[in-house]
């Protein structure tokens, strides 16, 4: 082997570990390593295989080091990250772009060399007498066209355990694809940290993409976002390659609902954080296959999807019994769970709005904790954090689908796109086609921000197809890959807009929680032309007489004309000021948006104009025709 590195690599690892690098006979893969450990300075470096003793160690590894702590029930442990390192940081996450390149003026980005030499400056030295832990991953299933091979070194037991529940072994694959193998590589270091296994210098923190060497970086981090490398960090990379090779990587869950007579559909959905993704994913009686990134491909002319993971990285504010009784179930099972930023009392995980009596004291993420205690600014801190994690694999959950593994992924038949938007856009409605859906739907997606975005949140904001953050291409050409992709497409599936957060004027939700399984339900009805629908200015709506079963069937609940008619109410004013923001926020030329765009807002503008003239501002459903 010709690496440069291999003569040094045979002074620091162990003859096993130096020999499962050899194996692969991919010399870029020991130049990577090389480098790494020759930067970082590790006292020990420890390659790991696919093997449950490999899988086994880094486990047990995260509980020894005092990242994790074990919970009373088998398989549970928590894990604490700084009070300063709960979300993903979108300030010190920058792209590194060559001179005469140059991104998005939306995308943080950094000259390539001076961000390098920074990054290189904080990650020099920074796990002595720590161990490199290499982890071989794969996003997509292995052994399928859909597969990426991917490489991450961490000092953290706790990202290497995450790795374990979250992604599919790789070391066999990327062995399998010989010295030409390609793969994404991840360089983490938690950097210096307290007593509490806690990363402490958080104005050093750093997130770094080089999109040259398909690179990550990552520095004085251990929110799983910020340093689990393969999720929307890598996102970034494949979204590059998928523009390259003709494909489409999404940040979006993937289901199976099931229809009558033993019909099961399959869905992808788009919800930016904290905006009922995961929970409509884990719908009770459905099929869950993801809850976060999917790949589409075009195979034989089918809209093939699979789930780049293999395990959830749920926020967990909110989940309880009653409403989400498929994660609660995982959630309380002897299954290996581990918790984050939750409160702890008598081995015991707590956490916002669960919907059961929680302890007045306990430990988290600031330490001890009581009811009242405040921070530096007077303000209370809460129990738990909001943006408090579970991250559990796949095939721990009882409503896994079984085609979760499938090289060829799944045939998708819809999807759909929700935010929050308080006072626009209805429930649920359906696309007039492919084009109206992507622009109307995806590239409109207006949110307010969360916590799980680090300094914003309730900041209204457009989230281009809740991928705006990750996309390291111009967004317009992004929206231009999805309307060209469909085109070698022979069955295009439906597009749907959802909508749980529209408000009356009092300040009211207007949905009930559990709502959004009707709105579902209905979509999986329309994929296969089971039911007709009513033609608005913004889309296909439901026919109030095809949802009064649907809430006796699923919830077992009545349905009123009167909600039907509050919540499905077209709201012109808001609508059309709606189509102003989006219209101003694609005129840069930097955007590369294409004309489509523009043309599809303008004919759904002259639409809603039209019922203003004939019906005045606020038009009811029963206003329109039906098919």
């Amino acid at each position: 082997m010709e690496s440069r590195y291999l003569e040094f690599l045979r002074r620091k690892l162990s003859p096993e570990s130096l020999q499962r690098l050899i194996a692969t006979e991919n010399i870029k893969l020991l130049d990577f390593i090389g480098d790494a450990v020759e930067l970082c300075e590790p006292e020990n470096v420890l390659v790991l295989d696919d093997s449950e003793e490999s899988v086994r160690i880094t486990r047990e590894k995260a509980i020894e080091s005092g990242e994790e702590t074990t919970l009373g029930l088998q398989g549970h442990t928590v894990h604490f990250d700084g009070p300063d390192d709960q979300g993903r940081d979108r300030e010190v996450t920058r792209y590194l772009v060559p001179k005469g390149q140059t991104l998005s003026k939306a995308l943080n980005q950094i000259d390539r060399d001076e961000g390098l030499s920074e990054i290189r400056t904080l990650l020099r030295g920074s796990m002595k007498n720590r161990t490199m832990i290499v982890r071989f991953l794969t996003l997509g299933p292995n052994n399928s066209i859909f597969s990426i091979p991917c490489v991450e070194c961490t000092d953290s037991w706790y990202v290497s355990h995450s790795l374990n529940l979250l992604y599919r072994q790789g070391y066999e694959h990327l062995k399998s694809l010989g010295a030409s193998g390609e793969f994404f590589a991840i360089l983490h270091s938690s950097g210096k940290v307290n007593e509490r296994m806690v990363s402490i210098e958080s104005d050093k923190k750093r997130i770094y993409i080089d999109y040259v060497t398909d690179t990550v970086y990552s520095v004085n981090t251990q929110y799983a976002g910020n340093t689990v490398g393969l999720k929307k960090l890598a996102l970034r990379l494949t979204i590059r390659k998928a523009d390259r090779e003709g494909w489409l990587a999404e940040h979006m869950f993937l289901m199976g609902v099931n229809g009558p007579d033993g019909r099961k559909t399959y869905f992808g959905g788009a919800f930016p954080s904290a905006c009922g993704k995961t929970s409509t994913a884990m719908l009770p009686g459905e099929k869950i296959l993801g809850d976060d990134i999917a790949y589409f491909r075009s195979l034989d002319g089918e809209f093939r999807a699979v789930n780049a993971e293999s395990g959830i990285f749920g926020i967990i504010q909110s989940v309880n019994e009653k409403d989400d009784p498929a994660i609660w179930d995982v959630l309380t099972r002897k299954v290996e769970v581990i918790f984050s930023n939750v409160l702890v009392k008598d081995a015991k995980p707590y956490w916002l709005d669960m919907g059961i009596s929680t302890p007045d004291d306990g430990i988290h993420f600031t330490g001890q904790w009581y009811k009242g205690k405040k921070d530096a600014g007077g303000n209370a801190i809460p129990l738990a954090h909001k943006n408090a994690r579970y991250a559990v694999s796949l095939n721990a959950l009882a409503n896994c689908d079984s085609e979760l593994e499938n090289p060829d992924g799944i045939a998708l038949g819809g999807i759909m796109y929700g935010g929050r938007d308080a006072k626009g856009y209805v429930p649920v409605q359906q696309s007039f086609d492919w084009n109206h859906g992507i622009i109307a739907y995806g590239a409109s997606l207006e949110t307010e921000t969360t916590f799980a975005i680090i300094g914003k949140e309730g900041i209204p904001e457009i989230n281009m197809m809740s991928i705006q953050d990750f996309v390291p291409i111009p967004l317009g050409k992004h929206i231009k890959n999805n309307l060209e992709f469909v085109k070698k497409i022979k069955n295009q599936p439906l597009i749907f807009g959802v909508n749980y957060f529209l408000r009356n004027a009092e300040g009211k939700f207007l949905n009930a929680v559990r709502d959004k399984h009707i709105w579902v339900k209905w979509m999986e009805l329309r994929v296969h032309h089971d039911v007709g629908a009513v033609r608005t200015p913004t889309g296909w709506i439901p026919k109030y007489e095809d949802l009064v079963p649907l809430f006796q069937q699923v919830l077992k609940k009545n349905y009123a004309r009167e909600d039907y008619i509050t919540q499905f109410t077209t709201r012109v004013p808001e609508n059309l000021s709606k189509i102003d923001r989006v219209v101003d926020f694609y005129k840069p030329e930097e955007m590369e948006t294409p004309p489509e765009l523009f043309e599809v807002l303008e004919a759904q503008r002259r639409r809603l104009l039209e019922a203003q003239k004939k019906f005045g501002d606020y038009v009811s459903p029963e206003c329109f025709p039906a098919e």
